[in-house]
């Protein structure tokens, strides 16, 4: 349903722009959009590489699971069902980490959002029941 309406939100945008005589500006304005959003993307891309090569070099030394050990009491006490060894915990407690250092500052919280998230969503499945009816 989003689609349709920002196709027609797009049309009436280019007809009325025609109509009006300033199709130019839109084509300008369209082509700036695509110039603006590639060089995001490719600025983004370099952000999240180095971001995630850091985790790397931090899983490799251990950092993270030691973050989880520091973490373990509140794991424990949020999520009882979920066992000890399991890697859902590991990045439950990356996630906390990152949250954290968005509160103090840091705006590190999206980069790990972004790859951990949906990490947490697949390996907490198969852990709970599957629901037969849909939760709104």
């Amino acid at each position: 349903m989003l689609n349709y309406i920002w196709a027609f939100m797009i049309l009436i945008g280019i007809a009325y722009a025609s109509l009006t005589g300033n199709i130019e500006a839109v084509s300008s304005a369209a082509l700036d959009s695509a110039k603006e959003a590639v060089t995001l993307c490719i600025t983004m891309l370099g952000i999240m590489s180095m971001w995630t090569g850091l985790m790397e070099i931090a899983k490799s030394a251990g950092m993270i699971e030691a973050a989880v050990r520091k973490c373990d009491p509140l794991l424990r006490f949020l999520f009882p069902r979920i066992p000890k060894t399991h890697p859902a915990r590991e990045y439950i407690a990356t996630n906390m980490i990152a949250k954290a250092g968005w509160i103090i500052g840091l705006n590190l919280r999206q980069t790990f959002y972004t790859r951990f998230r949906s990490q947490i969503g697949s390996s907490i499945l198969p852990l709970h029941p599957p629901v037969s009816f849909a939760l709104h």
